[in-house]
């Protein structure tokens, strides 16, 4: 719940959360498959291009896959979707082989959620193929009512679009009853960006504490299995700070 201007309370009616690094653990085959895609591109290991390439690729985290490789390949837009087509190839093919498991918390925080009549939409940088490729993997369609990709939207992040979209497919009343959670600094802005009034960021993923706060989270958790709490009253919302604090 919310703290609102004139002391009364708004609830929070939908829930955005980010897939890689949020609510399920499979970091290191995207940066994996990151790293392969580059290579199909001539970009390999031991190179300082190499090194150069995946330090975009982590600063990054968050954006629409695309767009990652349009900022390796800024001048060549037949390299970046090439390998984009790469990396959508290579962590397909992880997902076949090791599957996707949720992070430790993740299905009971979903759980919570719905039961309290919260809607609950995943968002994600991946491709709709991807995505698709992920949720079927996931068999969560009994515990997320939407799940959007730039593509769905117009605009990944750090844009709002993806939120917006859900806002107003899901029939949510006001922005502010909103609340966003990832592990990126593009979550933080995507969620500040949209007008949520929870931008939680989790400490599962790709960014450290800083620069989720530098992208405006208003909140730390420790995992997504501590977003409930914080969403359905027991913690009020009111400035940026860690949760640890309240």
């Amino acid at each position: 719940m919310v703290l609102a201007k004139d002391g009364g309370v708004t609830p929070i009616r939908l829930a955005c959360l980010d897939l890689a690094g949020t609510t399920i653990g499979d970091i290191a085959m995207v940066e994996r498959a990151f790293a392969e895609a580059i290579a199909t591109q001539g970009i390999v290991p031991g190179t300082g291009a190499y090194a150069r390439a995946m330090v975009h690729v982590h600063r990054s985290r968050g954006c629409p896959t695309i767009e990652v490789f349009r900022g390796i390949f800024p001048d060549n837009e037949a390299q970046a979707q090439a390998a984009n087509l790469a990396f959508e190839r290579s962590y397909e093919g992880a997902i076949g082989r090791a599957g996707l498991a949720p992070l430790p918390g993740t299905v009971e925080a979903l759980e919570k959620l719905h039961a309290a009549d919260v809607k609950i939409c995943l968002i994600t940088g991946f491709s709709r193929i991807t995505l698709n490729r992920v949720l079927a993997a996931l068999s969560w369609s009994d515990k997320v009512d939407l799940a959007l990709c730039p593509e769905d939207a117009g605009r990944g992040r750090p844009m709002p679009d993806m939120v917006l979209t859900a806002v107003l497919r899901l029939g949510i009343e006001d922005v502010r009853q909103v609340a966003v959670a990832g592990d990126s600094e593009s979550d933080m802005l995507c969620g500040r960006r949209s007008g949520a009034s929870v931008v939680a960021g989790v400490l599962t993923g790709v960014h450290s504490k800083e620069r989720l706060l530098k992208g405006g989270a208003t909140h730390i958790l420790d995992s997504v299995a501590d977003f409930p709490a914080l969403v359905l009253g027991s913690a009020q919302v009111e400035s940026p700070v860690c949760a640890s604090a309240l």
